[in-house]
């Protein structure tokens, strides 16, 4: 009963036999090796992209951070909402590896509003040469709260970036489970729409390590090659990442895998509405929920071993109903068998 994150599941079997067939003979390094041309082949085939520049990584902050780092010169200021993944949980990476560029937290939520984008850009980059300049809008697809944008929310946000002049860059750690959330093309939800440098997530999905970054704008590559080298972020036996992320394109392994965590939080979501006193935060749209349970229905769960982030209350209090807000993840390895003994006990 593991629903803590995303990243402590297992490696998918696909990946770990990829991994292990790689791992015979000699190879070019540094990327280039023949599992990378077929990475690049499949993504600019996949996203409908046949000049864009595809790189891998192996974690989720180097990803975010380089592909930022091409957008945005240290003078500037990157845009994004205060839950940012890049805002919250990176150490000020973005900063450092733009060299010193800050963040201008927009609004309040977890999705940046129109408005709210609109009114942060015009406040900045009017003193001159006493303040930041604007740079990038960066998006999370899907949110660290859970909620997926519509390609309606999207475009709204691109459009406020695209009136003045700024790239977007979208943080899609989570990328499969927003597409097969809101059922669209890859295209759809990243250059057709605005999206200038991608961040696409294989490591919470189902991989050991790795992540591509897409520059729809192959003006950037060498600047990337660059950042990344120069970042240590180059892997010398990069076979290893190259053999995850061919494996992980493979017959639309990616979107089998975000399918069925989205589907497992869809169960799981669904028994404990039914549950007294359960009061979710926010839609579960993919593969996340915040949801608020009583005290009595926390407290044996702790004690039946199960793992879950708790974000607000005190679950060793003595109120049995008061709210305990915590935080569910599922990813591709969870079974029914999991979510049904963890609503068992919850039910108590």
């Amino acid at each position: 009963m593991n629903f803590a994150s995303d990243n402590t599941g297992p490696v998918h079997p696909a990946i770990m036999k990829a991994l292990a067939d790689a791992n015979t003979g000699y190879t070019p390094s540094y990327g280039a090796d023949p599992l990378m041309e077929e990475v690049t082949a499949r993504l600019r085939d996949i996203f409908e992209a046949p000049e864009a520049a595809v790189y891998l990584v192996a974690t989720g902050t180097a990803a975010n951070c380089l592909g930022l780092a091409c957008l945005t010169p240290p003078t500037h200021t990157i845009f994004c909402s205060p839950t940012a993944h890049i805002h919250e949980d990176e150490c000020n990476g973005p900063e450092f590896y733009t060299g010193g560029a800050k963040l201008t937290l927009v609004g309040t939520e977890d999705k940046m509003t129109p408005d709210a984008l609109r009114n942060a850009i015009g406040a900045e980059g009017t003193r001159g040469v006493h303040g930041p300049q604007r740079g990038p809008v960066s998006i999370t697809q899907v949110t660290e709260r859970g909620q997926v944008h519509t390609l309606d929310e999207l475009k709204a946000l691109a459009a406020v970036a695209r009136d003045n002049d700024l790239p977007v860059h979208m943080d899609g750690a989570r990328f499969g489970n927003a597409l097969v959330s809101t059922n669209c093309t890859p295209a759809d939800m990243t250059w057709r729409l605005g999206v200038d440098v991608l961040s696409f997530g294989g490591t919470k999905n189902g991989c050991m390590g790795v992540e591509a970054v897409i520059l729809f704008d192959p003006e950037k590559a060498w600047e990337f090659e660059l950042r990344r080298k120069r970042g240590a972020h180059l892997f010398s036996k990069h076979r290893y990442l190259s053999a995850q992320m061919a494996a992980y394109l493979r017959d639309d392994l990616w979107r089998a895998t975000a399918r069925q965590a989205n589907a497992s939080m869809a169960r799981l979501t669904e028994g404990l509405a039914a549950l007294p006193g359960t009061r979710f935060e926010f839609p579960p749209d993919a593969n996340m929920t915040f949801v608020n349970l009583p005290r009595a229905a926390v407290k044996p769960l702790r004690a039946a071993g199960a793992q879950f982030g708790i974000y607000r209350g005190d679950p060793e209090g003595a109120d049995p109903q008061a709210e305990i807000l915590i935080r569910l993840v599922t990813d591709w390895s969870v079974t029914p068998d999991h979510i049904d003994s963890f609503l068992t006990v919850a039910r108590g």
